[in-house]
C-alpha cells in the first residue's frame, strides 16, 4: 500500500455492529417467535455465534447479510452431540456461558489457539455466585459447563467488561427471582437495549452501574437493522484524520453513547468531525464525516477506557501524529484481548519509528517525532485489529510495506481491503502484501 497523493475521500458503509450482531442471534434464539436480524455481520466471530446457536437446536438461515432465527424460548435449547467451538470469538464465548450455564443440560466450549488463552475465570467466577457449575482448564478453555437451576443473586463486578455483564444478563433471565448486577464502571449496553426491545425486564439505575434484571421473562422475536459498526469506522475515521487532504464520510453508523468514545477522543484531540444522526428509535446511528487535522495529545485514564477498549490500538496511531505527548493508563485490559495488545500496539509501532514507551496498564506516546521506517514488515500477530492498525498506519507512508497474517482482519472486518480501496481510487490494489 502506498500513500494516496490527494488523500482519501468517498463514502463506505461499514459491516454490521459486531456486538449486537452477537446479541440479537442469542437473544433471537431463546425467543418465541421469529427474529430477522438485517445488515448483520458475516465475520467469522459471528458466524461461531450461529453455528453454536445451530447445534443447540436452533434453526438459522442466513442470505447475505440477511439472518432469520427461529426462536425456542428460553429452555428450549437441547445439548450439542459435539463441543461447541467458538473459534476466535472472545464475546461469543463469555455470552454463551451464561446463556448455557443456566439450562438443563451440559455443555462444553473449545475454542482456537489465540481464545484458548484468554481468560475465563472473570466470567466463571461471577457466575459462582448464582449457582452456576463450570469447570475451566487451567482457568481457559476448554470449558465444562453443568446446566442447572440459578439462583437469584447481587453480584458485584471486579472487572469492567461488557462480555461478562452480558453473561450475568443472561443467567440472571434463568434464575429463581430478580437478580441485580452492578458494574465496576458502566460499559456498553447493547445487551440491555436490546433485551427491552425483546420485552425483557430490565432496568438501569441513575448511578449507570446497578442493574435489575427480573428473572423468565417472555421474549418475543423482534425485526432488527443493525447498525454499522464504529469500531470498524473507527479505522476509516483515524486514515481520514491522519492522512493529508483526506475527507471521508461513514454511513449510518452506530452512536451508541457507550460505543462512541473513539469519536470523543478524536474531538478532544482536535479532529475534524461532523456528525449527522439519524432519528429513529432503538440503537442511535447516523453519517460521521471527518478530515485530515492537526492532532492534539490526548490523556486516557482508566475511566475512559471502557467506552473506548476495542478503538486503543487507533488512539495510539492517532497519538504517534500528534503535536505532543499523550499518555493512556488504566487500560490492563488490553493485555488479554486476542494478544497482548499494549506489547503488540508497542512492537509495532516502533517499526515506525514512533516514540512510545510501554506501561504496565498502556503507554506513553510523543507524535512529535517524525515517523522513520525501521522495518517495513509490519505484523497482525494474529489480531485483526492490529493487522487493520497497521493497515492504516501504512497509508502515510512513501516505502512499500507487508503485513504479515493479514488474514486475521477476516475475524471482525473481511472487506475491510474492498473498502479501503473505495477511498484511493489511485492506488490500484490499496493491498498491504499479505504473507499468509
Amino acid at each position: 500500500m502506498r500513500r494516496p497523493s490527494t488523500g482519501l475521500h468517498g463514502t463506505v458503509t461499514v459491516p454490521g455492529d459486531k456486538s449486537i450482531s452477537h446479541r440479537g442471534l442469542i437473544l433471537g434464539a431463546i425467543s418465541t417467535g421469529t427474529t430477522r436480524l438485517t445488515h448483520f455481520l458475516t465475520a467469522e466471530d459471528c458466524l461461531s455465534t450461529l453455528t453454536a446457536l445451530r447445534a443447540l437446536g436452533v434453526p438459522i438461515h442466513r442470505d447475505g447479510t440477511t439472518v432469520t432465527v427461529v426462536g425456542q424460548g428460553l429452555h428450549g435449547l437441547h445439548a450439542a452431540a459435539q463441543p461447541l467451538d467458538m473459534g476466535n470469538a472472545g464475546t461469543a464465548t463469555r455470552l454463551m456461558t451464561g446463556l448455557l450455564a443456566g439450562q438443563s443440560f451440559d455443555s462444553t466450549l473449545v475454542g482456537d489457539a489465540s481464545l484458548s488463552q484468554r481468560p475465563m475465570e472473570r466470567v466463571r467466577q461471577p457466575l459462582a455466585t448464582m449457582g452456576a457449575a463450570i469447570d475451566l482448564t487451567a482457568g481457559h478453555l476448554p470449558m465444562q459447563i453443568h446446566g442447572r437451576t440459578l439462583h437469584a443473586t447481587h453480584v458485584t463486578m471486579q472487572v469492567a467488561s461488557a462480555q461478562v455483564k452480558s453473561a450475568l444478563i443472561l443467567a440472571a433471565l434463568q434464575a429463581d427471582g430478580p437478580s441485580t448486577i452492578v458494574e465496576k464502571l458502566p460499559t456498553r449496553d447493547h445487551t440491555e437495549r436490546l433485551l427491552k426491545a425483546f420485552g425483557g425486564d430490565l432496568t438501569t439505575a441513575a448511578d449507570g452501574r446497578t442493574i435489575t434484571v427480573q428473572a423468565q421473562p417472555h421474549l418475543t422475536g423482534q425485526t432488527i437493522t443493525v447498525p454499522g459498526d464504529v469500531s470498524s469506522a473507527a479505522f476509516f475515521l483515524t486514515a481520514a484524520s491522519i492522512v493529508p487532504g483526506s475527507q471521508v464520510t461513514l454511513k449510518d453508523v452506530g452512536l451508541n453513547p457507550t460505543r462512541t468514545g473513539i469519536v470523543s477522543v478524536l474531538q478532544r484531540m482536535g479532529g475534524h468531525l461532523e456528525i449527522h444522526p439519524t432519528d429513529q428509535p432503538g440503537e442511535p446511528l447516523g453519517d460521521i464525516t471527518v478530515s485530515a487535522a492537526q492532532l492534539h495529545p490526548i490523556t486516557l485514564t482508566a475511566a475512559d477506557i471502557p467506552a473506548v477498549i476495542d478503538e486503543l490500538p487507533l488512539v495510539a496511531l492517532l497519538a504517534a501524529t500528534a503535536d505532543g505527548i499523550s499518555k493512556i493508563s488504566g487500560a490492563e485490559e488490553l493485555r488479554v484481548k486476542e494478544t497482548d495488545r499494549i506489547a503488540t500496539i508497542v512492537t509495532e509501532l516502533r517499526k515506525l519509528g514512533v516514540q512510545i514507551t510501554e506501561q504496565p496498564d498502556g503507554f506513553t506516546i510523543d507524535g512529535r517525532q517524525p515517523w522513520r521506517v525501521a522495518d517495513a514488515q509490519f505484523d497482525s500477530h494474529g489480531d485483526h485489529r492490529i493487522g487493520m492498525m497497521m493497515a492504516i498506519a501504512a497509508l502515510r507512508l512513501t516505502t512499500p510495506t507487508t503485513l504479515a497474517d493479514a488474514g486475521a482482519i477476516n475475524i471482525s472486518y473481511p472487506s475491510f481491503f474492498d473498502d479501503l480501496t473505495l477511498l484511493d481510487a489511485e492506488t490500484e490494489a490499496a493491498h498491504v502484501t499479505n504473507l499468509n
